[in-house]
């Protein structure tokens, strides 16, 4: 999630169990603990520059709910041998500490990256993805929260803001996770009538919504996608069929960092092999077709076999950058949460034609 909607939650929180007249300090510390998880992107760079390594160990330790108690009852102990409004409150900044800082990785697991709550057990990371990465509706009412009881301090009214702002915020996230199961049983009919019940699939809300949602699933010989408004959409999804070298993908599967993308992303990725035979992996749960945020050179074909290579991160050309691009998205989206006939989302924002080998869905409405 991103930085404000975690240093809000961390400090609403801390402050609303915090004791009264402690409030802003609490204010304070809980927004430091809930920024903290994230600052291991800076040991991480340190270690490597394998821009696979960076993606896929980021939200990995300073984000598991083994690591995490650890550390917050490590400065809990540090703050209570040092006096002050920790000693005079022990049990309640216990809890403020230690709630700040696990509910950072619990907000994160709602996206759909992937967060690593098990570390240093290895399953796939936890995505829930049931909200985008940054979703105003979720996060003003904690940055509301916070302000006030920053302004009225220890007034009881102050208290009374804060639990209205986690309510809320509870709330939507709850809504989304019931929005998700709607267009998940939308996906998975539309996909069985097509004769692809048993497609691995994912379904993700489109920016700053959760009204509005992108479902992806992986076929024999690629993907396909769709956009589902569950405002507006009653019938089956027009789900629209894309390629993907699935051979070399499967054929590289012993490189490295091909098995460790697919287990970060489970398997979720469009594999391309360029003229000079390099192979290129793009992860399909964050972008817009055929942009997609994280794609990597990972492997090139030598004598009928793939090799490895160091990673190298392709830059994203994403289609909505700057003010009026973000406009355009903002437009296009409102108008297809609202109109089932609106058409493919990206249509709308990129005035260009279809990407060159785009193949038919056989079955498709």
């Amino acid at each position: 999630m991103d930085s404000l909607s975690q240093i809000v939650l961390g400090g609403a929180i801390a402050a609303a169990i915090a004791p009264a007249g402690h409030r802003r300090a609490a204010l304070l510390a809980g927004a430091a603990l809930g920024t903290l998880p994230d600052l291991d992107s800076l040991p991480i760079a340190l270690l490597t520059d394998d821009p696979v390594a960076l993606m896929t160990m980021h939200r990995s330790f300073s984000h598991s709910l083994f690591v995490l108690p650890w550390v917050g009852w490590l400065i809990w102990w540090l703050c209570r041998r040092r006096g002050g409004r920790v000693a005079q409150a022990s049990a309640r900044w216990f809890w403020a500490i230690q709630l700040a800082l696990i509910t950072h990785p619990l907000l994160d697991a709602f996206t759909v990256y992937g967060t690593q709550l098990w570390w240093p057990l290895h399953p796939h990371p936890t995505m829930w993805s049931s909200v985008f990465i940054i979703d105003p509706l979720y996060t003003v009412w904690l940055l509301v929260a916070c302000v006030l009881a920053w302004c009225w301090r220890d007034r009881r009214v102050a208290q009374r803001a804060l639990l209205a702002g986690l309510v809320l915020s509870s709330a939507y996230l709850g809504w989304s996770l019931l929005a998700k199961a709607q267009v998940d049983r939308a996906a998975e009919r539309s996909l069985a009538a097509m004769g692809l019940k048993d497609a691995h699939h994912f379904s993700v809300p489109m920016p700053f919504n959760t009204l509005l949602w992108r479902v992806v699933a992986m076929t024999p010989s690629g993907y396909v996608e769709a956009e589902y408004s569950v405002v507006s959409d009653r019938g089956a999804m027009a789900f629209r069929g894309y390629p993907s070298q699935v051979q070399a993908l499967a054929e590289a599967r012993d490189v490295p960092a091909v098995r460790r993308l697919q287990w970060f992303n489970r398997g979720f990725m469009r594999a391309r092999v360029r003229g000079d035979g390099t192979l290129v992996l793009s992860d399909l749960r964050m972008g817009l077709e055929p942009d997609y945020t994280f794609s990597f050179e990972v492997a090139r074909r030598r004598d009928d076999r793939w090799l490895a290579i160091p990673p190298v991160q392709q830059p994203w050309h994403s289609p909505i950058s700057g003010w009026r691009g973000l406009r355009t998205l903002l437009a296009a989206t409102w108008q297809r949460i609202w109109h089932a006939d609106a058409g493919p989302l990206r249509g709308a924002i990129v005035e260009e034609p279809a990407v060159p080998g785009d193949t038919p869905v056989p079955g498709a409405p």
